[in-house]
């Protein structure tokens, strides 16, 4: 393979990887302040350890997503250094405002919540957690607006001179309508693997034959909000992706003719369910289980409405463009869009049927539950990584795809995005080095995150609350309390 294979390969793969951490961040983080929002105004012990006991799992689930995400920005000038210079003045804006602001304000306020249990106010201490919750959504929404742009650049204008894209509109940045539905889809996903991880970890503990009375307090309460939570992210991911899909239709049909890998325009498209029979360019496999008219309807909002083909696209984008291949990869973009879809379904099923065992008091105990559980808990993961798989394996051969709406002057192919100077042996080395570290630190995670998840919450006493008067408004204790400071992390 060529720099360019190897290049987009070591992006890939380091990507998918950090997502893996960043949905659960974004859903946990919200749901750790319900459960002290749920402690601070009812007082019971028990969701304070809930609390306790799902930070920590934050805790070292935001460490090594800070750690996996830094690498990515570091691709961008080492491997990417034409795409940067190409889009550097766009992509600075949100990217600095991300870093700066919303992440800057994120980890102020987790040090803040970490340290601050025998130090703040009850009421002090939940803000920060509060803060810590949107911020973490407003960093996924910076980040998102970049991308966004990749996909439908607007509030841009080329520079003929520099031949380099130049940011005129930061309202039109961050209103473009793709983020507009990009963003709920992707947060209402990170809910979906947030609840379906705190149903995961309490169905289990609930499980336990040695369980004790006092952690079944604690994960009756947690399995409900992470069973509800599972709902409505389904219903939130359900709206979002049918929202999604219409945009995507008008600003790169190209994708979705190629996630059905449909080769000839049709009116009132069907959706396949799977293929016989390797799907190519040419779009010979053999499709079953059609549902008649869903893909339209996925399309248009209307099961009579039209859908362009590969075909007939190609022609188009050639006659726009010039010659060339402007068909993504159909045997990816046809099953990855299948896999985000199924596995969603998997893991919203698995909430429909924790709801319905855990009625009216009921506690579930057997195995095949707790696996059940389990297994609702990975698909999400799977369903958001092969999401994103779709959505930048659909955009190709564009690593800054034409707004086919506005003004196609902004575009660069991903071939162009490339580094000159970058060898293919030197983006080998670094791509076996990331994924022999990235190997390591997913070990890591899995060793600490299991590790404590199946610990359990400790048997610890809440803190009372502290007299805000004995500090000038700054929460601490005073001087004449001896009591050691207790960190709690």
């Amino acid at each position: 393979m060529n720099a360019l294979d190897l290049a987009r390969w070591q992006f890939g793969i380091t990507t998918v990887y950090h997502f893996l951490f960043v949905p659960l961040t974004i859903g946990l983080a919200p749901l750790v302040a319900i459960l002290q929002t749920a402690w601070f105004r009812t007082g019971n012990p028990a969701w304070y350890r809930a609390t306790k006991f799902f930070g920590k799992l934050l805790l070292i689930n935001f460490a090594l997503g800070v750690v996996t995400g830094i690498v990515q920005e570091f691709q961008f000038g080492m491997n990417w250094s034409a795409y940067s210079r190409f889009v550097g003045d766009v992509f600075g804006a949100p990217l600095a405002i991300e870093g700066l602001a919303a992440f800057f304000i994120e980890s102020t306020f987790l040090g803040l919540w970490i340290f601050g249990w025998e130090v703040l106010s009850k009421r002090v201490h939940l803000f920060c957690i509060w803060m810590v919750a949107l911020a973490v959504n407003g960093s996924a929404f910076f980040i998102l607006a970049a991308n966004s742009f990749m996909q439908h650049p607007v509030g841009v204008t080329y520079d003929t001179v520099t031949g380099h894209a130049r940011l005129n509109s930061i309202w039109a940045l961050l209103t473009n309508q793709t983020l507009m539905v990009t963003f709920p889809h992707t947060i209402s996903g990170a809910f979906l693997v947030a609840g379906a991880v705190v149903v995961a970890v309490s169905a289990w503990h609930l499980a336990r034959p040695e369980r004790r009375a006092s952690d079944v307090e604690v994960f009756r309460r947690t399995v409900r909000v992470g069973l509800v939570t599972m709902v409505l992210a389904g219903v939130a991911v359900t709206i979002s992706g049918h929202l999604q899909a219409q945009v995507m239709t008008k600003q790169q049909p190209m994708k979705m003719a190629a996630a059905e890998a449909l080769c000839k325009t049709e009116t009132g498209a069907g959706f396949s369910i799977f293929a016989l029979g390797p799907i190519n360019t040419n779009c010979d496999a053999v499709k079953s289980v059609t549902v008649p008219g869903l893909l339209a309807f996925l399309s248009t909002n209307s099961t009579n409405g039209t859908v362009q083909g590969v075909d007939d696209l190609q022609a188009q984008m050639e006659a726009r463009f010039g010659p060339g291949d402007y068909i993504p990869s159909l045997p990816i973009t046809y099953w990855s869009f299948r896999l985000m879809i199924g596995l969603g379904m998997v893991s919203v099923l698995a909430g429909l049927a924790g709801l319905w065992f855990y009625r009216r008091g009921r506690t579930p105990t057997s195995r095949w539950w707790v696996r059940a559980a389990i297994a609702g808990a990975i698909a999400p993961f799977l369903a958001n990584s092969f999401g994103w798989i779709f959505t930048e394996m659909g955009r190709q051969p564009w690593i800054v795809a034409p707004n086919l709406t506005g003004n196609t002057a902004v575009r660069l192919m991903t071939q162009a995005g490339v580094s000159p100077s970058v060898g293919a042996s030197s983006v080998l080395l670094s791509l076996i080095a990331f994924t022999l570290v990235y190997g390591a630190l997913a070990v890591v995670e899995l060793t600490l995150m299991l590790r404590y998840a199946k610990a359990g919450p400790l048997d610890e006493t809440a803190p009372s609350d502290h007299d805000d008067s004995s500090g000038p408004g700054s929460g601490l204790e005073a001087e004449s309390d001896q009591r050691p400071l207790s960190f709690a992390y």
